[in-house]
């Protein structure tokens, strides 16, 4: 009954990252200070996606996740580098609620089948990130928007459904980090496909941004970075702990002044809950 407001920390070894388009990564503190800050301020869910898991050791995630879970009480959703049943368990495990596949369906779509097999569909959910060219033509993109697919997207959004994925999680990648507005064109193309709870994100600059996309019937959810994580960080008293890698050079500098508005979880509910869109509170 309740639309869900989900912050999304985009994990690169030890640090929470963010970049535009999914490129350009600036370090931006701990992931455990900002999920911990997101439970307190009524996150609904939390999703941690791994940026470079094929680069990184996945026991770094992994501890994450487990301390992760024992400070948030809200579901917490695991992606990136997964790439097997095994990997789901393990995942599972240390304390996630669901994970989201996306290269590895891909690749090998009987994965979505042997893992809802295994787990049962609420625990499994694809990921989508698209793209689209100046034509208006929309690509399926993987590995963080570094590789393109040759499968049709519209087909690929009925298949991973017919295969009883239990929940579709799409990224606007060209809309990513600007704070510009969503990719509404794009859902209104995919409206009448979507048979699953879907979790929409990329491009919230505003509250207005986020209420045009949660009145969609079909929009269980957004997922929200920018507008959150540099609500944290624009205050005067937030402080970072510099660990062994990463640039923290946007931290230890000058901050510059940002071209969207940023806000917590509550202050987003709030409006919401005043533009008659149903949110937990």
């Amino acid at each position: 009954m309740y639309k869900r407001i989900i912050p999304r920390l985009d994990i690169k070894g030890p640090n929470l990252v963010k970049g535009i388009s999914l490129e350009g990564l600036r370090t931006l503190g701990s992931p455990e200070f900002f999920s911990t800050k997101y439970y307190e301020d009524e996150a609904d869910e939390i999703i941690y996606h791994d940026v470079v898991a094929s680069l990184y050791d996945r026991k770094t995630l992994f501890k994450l996740i487990k301390q992760t879970s024992k400070n948030c009480f809200i579901p917490l959703s695991v992606s990136g580098g997964i790439r097997s049943v095994r990997d789901i368990e393990n995942v599972l495990k240390n304390g996630g609620d669901k994970v989201f596949l996306n290269s590895a369906a891909l690749k090998n779509p009987q994965i979505i089948n042997d893992s809802i097999k295994e787990f049962g569909s609420s625990t499994i959910g694809i990921s989508i990130e698209v793209s689209f060219s100046p034509s208006g033509t929309y690509f399926l993109l993987y590995n963080y928007g570094r590789e393109l697919s040759n499968r049709d997207i519209y087909d690929w959004i009925s298949e991973i459904q017919d295969r009883g994925a239990g929940e579709i999680s799409i990224t606007s990648v060209n809309h990513d980090g600007y704070g510009e507005g969503m990719n509404l064109k794009f859902l209104d193309k995919i409206h009448k496909k979507i048979r699953v709870p879907l979790i929409y994100h990329g491009g919230v600059g505003s509250f207005q941004d986020a209420y045009d996309v949660l009145k969609y019937d079909k929009v269980n959810a957004i997922s929200i970075s920018s507008c959150f994580h540099y609500n944290e960080i624009m205050k005067k008293k937030f402080k970072f702990i510099e660990l062994d890698e990463g640039n923290y050079d946007f931290l230890s500098g000058d901050r510059e002044k940002l071209k969207f508005k940023t806000f917590s979880i509550i202050q987003l509910k709030r409006y919401l809950k005043k533009k008659k869109i149903k949110v937990r509170l």
